[in-house]
């Protein structure tokens, strides 16, 4: 009988722990996909001058790849780009929307990630 409860206890924590590092490493991603995303955003070469603004379609793209350093799969339809005041002086407000599947044995169960540059949404 205690052998049971060795190997069950055993079972418990192997899992908990597959589980615990899937989290932890999804969330990891998301922050720093978070911290790209801001500073894709701030166009702070813009700003200074020094570089030409960039259009939408290059923001999502920067954001794909940044998201693909990180190990996160997005397409373009899941980054928005918004841009306010058009022109040199513009501001992108950038967000994703993606979800990671977390895989424990034999279930699984998503996680959900809205990574953005507004950063009332912290």
């Amino acid at each position: 009988m205690r052998t049971i409860t060795i190997i069950l206890g055993t079972l418990v924590l192997i899992v908990a722990a597959s589980a615990g590092w899937q989290i932890g490493a999804a969330k990891i991603a998301n922050m720093n996909l978070q911290e790209d995303i801001r500073d894709i955003a701030s166009q702070a070469g813009t700003h200074l001058g020094v570089v030409v603004p960039k259009s939408d379609d290059d923001v999502s793209r920067a954001v794909i790849l940044k998201a693909k350093e990180h190990g996160i799969n997005l397409s373009p339809g899941q980054v928005t780009v918004r841009r306010m005041n058009p022109g040199e002086a513009s501001t992108f407000y950038v967000t994703a929307d993606y979800t990671v599947p977390v895989n424990v044995g034999f279930y699984s169960f998503p996680l959900h990630f809205t990574p953005s540059s507004d950063k009332a949404g912290i």
